[in-house]
């Protein structure tokens, strides 16, 4: 019984979200093709909203090379930081111009 009430719930939570809608939806379409498509799963996912395989392919190469870019970037950005606090760093060890100017007072 506990099978048959996890089903029921599952169902419900399906047909709740218009998930069950959906999927009749595309396989009545697919159903009333004259000529089959060559592949029903991309038939069937492009009727749902999702992306073709080509454009799937493609999202992945276009993320592929994003990831690289960002690599990049952070890689440079990281470099730049630590030229900055060596910067700081010199510079806090370095008199300031202020500093000289009252030993100089001082001195005449």
């Amino acid at each position: 019984m506990e099978k048959e009430a996890k089903k029921e719930v599952f169902r419900k939570y399906l047909d709740s979200d218009g998930v069950l809608d959906a999927l009749t939806k595309a396989l009545v379409s697919l159903y009333e093709q004259n000529e089959k498509p060559s592949s029903a799963i991309e038939f069937i996912q492009n009727k749902l909203g999702g992306p073709t395989l080509a454009e799937h392919e493609k999202l992945k190469a276009d993320f592929s090379n994003l990831q690289l870019r960002y690599n990049e970037l952070l890689a440079k950005h990281q470099a730049k930081c630590q030229e900055f606090e060596r910067l700081k760093i010199s510079h806090s060890e370095e008199p300031s111009s202020k500093d000289m100017l009252d030993k100089e007072e001082r001195s005449l």
